[in-house]
């Protein structure tokens, strides 16, 4: 991250009046198994398919601190599992993170497993405010009757699950909008967020939201110059993004990412939306969904 960079993060939150920015998608994890992620990133593998440069490989208090630098009020920790009997160990992991770190929202996972509907259970009721799950990574069906006794407990509580389950950067076994259909009809109460807007599948997963008001998108790696030159979100439907910016949300996949994090902000502020859609993205909706600060009025 160059000066040009830092400052560019610091001009935008200025600019639109922002005390700082919520960043729903960025990952910490054990050091061991981050280490693995990165090597993966660096092996250029099938779920990434091409060069993917770590640009914040470093140690996690500097990440933390580097978050923080920036503005970011509030952030995830999203850990996933891609094996049985590991989503309860990475919980207590996040859930040790959270408490050392006030400023994370404690974010936990689960698996299709025998019990994982007890530890999800477990989970929330020690202060969970967001799962995550990788459709891609675990390469499972959300629907999995394994899940039954977790998506009904997720849906009564009505806490947020990030999922990536759209086809990129590679699809998988289980990806796609089909498969989220599905698990609406099944359970319309569930607040998802659908990481990466589910690109490559833009307009399946905005059609989704339109007919789910509980469904969410996260904005991470869209717009950039590397999204865009592989899986280009679609001219024509920016107006709906407009449509749905009381449920779109700020993502980065910090520090997995590879550009400088200012980027990320540039790419969706070049859509010239509007300084209400981004203080809404940037803040506003994140803040309302986690009942967080509100957004000072202006």
């Amino acid at each position: 991250m160059n000066a040009d960079d830092d400052a560019y993060v610091h001009e935008f939150q200025q600019r639109l009046g922002l005390p700082g920015i919520i960043d729903v998608h960025t990952h910490f994890m054990p050091e061991p198994v981050l280490r693995k992620v990165w090597a993966y990133f660096d092996s250029a593998g099938p779920l990434t398919g091409r060069a993917w440069p770590i640009a914040y490989r470093e140690d996690e208090q500097v990440r933390l601190k580097t978050l923080r630098d920036f503005g970011v009020r509030a952030f995830t920790a999203l850990v996933y599992p891609h094996k049985p009997q590991m989503a309860a160990w990475l919980n207590g992991w996040s859930a040790d993170f959270a408490a050392r770190t006030p400023d994370c929202l404690y974010t936990a996972t689960f698996f299709p497993e025998p019990g994982a509907g007890e530890y999800v259970r477990s989970a929330i009721d020690a202060g969970a405010r967001i799962f995550k799950v990788h459709i891609q990574v675990g390469d499972f069906s959300p629907v999995d009757p394994l899940l039954t006794p977790v998506w009904e407990v997720l849906s009564d509580t009505g806490v947020p699950v990030l999922i990536h389950c759209g086809s990129g950067p590679a699809p998988g076994r289980f990806t796609g909008p089909g498969p989220i259909v599905e698990l609406l009809q099944r359970f319309p109460r569930l607040r998802l967020i659908i990481a990466h807007m589910g690109a490559p599948d833009y307009t399946a997963f905005l059609d989704i939201a339109e007919q789910h008001p509980l469904v969410h998108l996260d904005t991470t790696m869209n717009f950039t110059d590397f999204f865009e030159s592989q899986d280009a979100f679609p001219a024509a439907e920016r107006p709906r993004l407009l449509d749905l910016g009381d449920r779109i949300l700020f993502g980065s996949d910090f520090p997995n990412i590879p550009y400088p994090y200012a980027h990320a902000l540039h790419a969706v502020q070049r859509l010239e939306l509007g300084d209400d859609w981004l203080r809404d993205v940037c803040y506003a909706n994140a803040a309302r969904l986690f009942e967080l600060e509100p957004l000072p009025e202006r």
